[in-house]
Order: structure tokens, then C-alpha cells, then sequence
């Protein structure tokens, strides 16, 4: 039994390994750049629309009220972004119905470079909408004393971040593994459904902490935001 996604090598050339993490993260990203481009080549403002474009408009939709909901006044600014945070993370548990597939995000890696995403977009975010210097300014709010904090601060989101997603996703393969060796079939397979779940629950909640973090820097949110563990 392996621990990640990581230990699987599918390809080696020296110091070069080709990993299922390497090729199921493109492989998703593949699959959401091809799906999008044939779910919107088509698109109308006509009230007749297809099943794709309904559904599409109801994702983008849903994912727009929920970034406004979180305080950020143009939500359009930020869409493109945690849209697809949310859109990988949720596709990427999707295919977890089927035996045999392991979610990219239960390594560290990967969750790793999607908590760096979010700590590149926070002050890209904020510079765009208060410039470097405002930006900067934060960081000795509200006095000088407090830039060190702030800098830990600033760094600790981005772990806690990929800790928080790479325990929950790796927390319940571990568990759908142990149960696979100990117990028949029907079981699991429950156990898949529940990991599905967590899954889409670690989407909504990776992409919500990912906005909480932007509206907090870029400093647009119409209310205050208490960022609490």
C-alpha cells in the first residue's frame, strides 16, 4: 500500500520521473481546458439554451454569488481564478467512483502548488487593487511592530492551505485502502461514495479559505473578515 500518488512512477530516465501525479494533474487540466472550449463554442443569449450551457451558467453563477457573498464587491475580477481552483480540485474527486483512480490532490504536491497559487494570487490581488505600496503598507498595520506577524502571517496561510486539503484528501484514501483489505466489497464502496463527498466539501472549502485570503489583502471586501482557523 503506498502512501501518494507520488511513489508511483510510471517513468524513469535518470534523475527524470514521470509520476500518476504528474499524469493525472495534466491529464484533469487536459480534460477542463477540452471541456471548456466544446461546452462554450456554442454559446447563446437566446432563452432556448443547450443542457451544457444551462449547467455551465449554473456553475458560473453559483461560483459568482458565493465570491460576492464572501465580501469581494466585483466578483468577475476574482471568477476565472477561484473558479478553477474550485473546478479542479471538485473534478479531480469526481473520478474517484471509478476503481482504481487515485485524486492527484491526495499528494502533497499538488496540494502544495495549489496552496502556492493562492499565495501568488493574494498580493497580485492586492497590489492590482491597492499598488505595491498600499500592499506593502499592510504589512506594518497598525504599527511597525506588527511586520514580522504579519510577514509569518502572510506565509502560514499558504501551509495551512495545503496541510489542511492534503490531510483530508489523504485521510480518507488511507481509510477506503485499510477497508478494502479488511472488509468485503460493499463496504468500500460506501466508503467511495463518502470520499466523493469530501471531496466536493474540500472543493467548496479550499476555494472559499482561497477568496477569504484575496478579499482580506486586496482590502475590497464590504465587510470586515475575521480570519480564524
Amino acid at each position: 500500500m503506498h502512501l501518494s500518488t507520488d511513489e508511483i512512477i510510471l517513468w524513469q530516465h535518470g534523475f527524470f520521473k514521470l509520476n500518476l501525479t504528474i499524469v493525472t494533474t495534466w491529464g484533469l487540466m487536459l480534460l477542463l481546458a477540452v471541456g471548456a472550449k466544446l461546452v462554450t463554442r456554442n454559446l447563446t443569449h437566446e432563452v432556448q439554451t443547450t443542457r451544457w450551457q444551462s449547467l455551465l451558467e449554473v456553475i458560473v453563477i453559483t461560483i459568482r454569488k458565493q465570491i460576492e457573498e464572501v465580501g469581494l464587491r466585483q466578483p468577475e475580477k476574482y471568477l476565472g481564478f477561484i473558479g478553477t481552483l474550485f473546478l479542479f480540485i471538485a473534478i479531480a474527486n469526481i473520478f474517484t467512483i471509478f476503481p482504481g483512480y487515485e485524486p492527484p490532490t491526495g499528494s502533497l504536491s499538488t496540494t502544495t502548488a495549489l496552496a502556492l497559487l493562492v499565495f501568488v494570487a493574494v498580493p497580485f490581488y492586492a497590489i492590482r487593487e491597492r499598488g505595491l505600496r498600499g500592499y506593502l503598507k499592510t504589512f506594518a498595520e497598525p504599527t511597525l511592530v506588527m511586520l514580522p506577524f504579519n510577514v509569518i502571517s502572510e506565509l502560514s496561510h499558504t501551509l495551512a492551505l495545503a496541510v489542511r486539503l492534503f490531510g483530508n484528501m489523504m485521510s480518507g484514501s488511507m481509510i477506503l485502502a485499510i477497508l478494502l483489505i479488511v472488509t468485503p466489497f460493499i463496504f468500500p464502496m460506501v466508503m467511495s461514495l463518502l470520499g466523493l463527498l469530501t471531496g466536493m466539501v474540500q472543493a467548496y472549502i479550499f476555494s472559499v479559505l482561497a477568496t477569504v485570503f484575496i478579499a482580506a489583502a486586496a482590502g475590497t471586501s464590504e465587510t470586515p473578515i475575521d480570519d480564524k482557523p
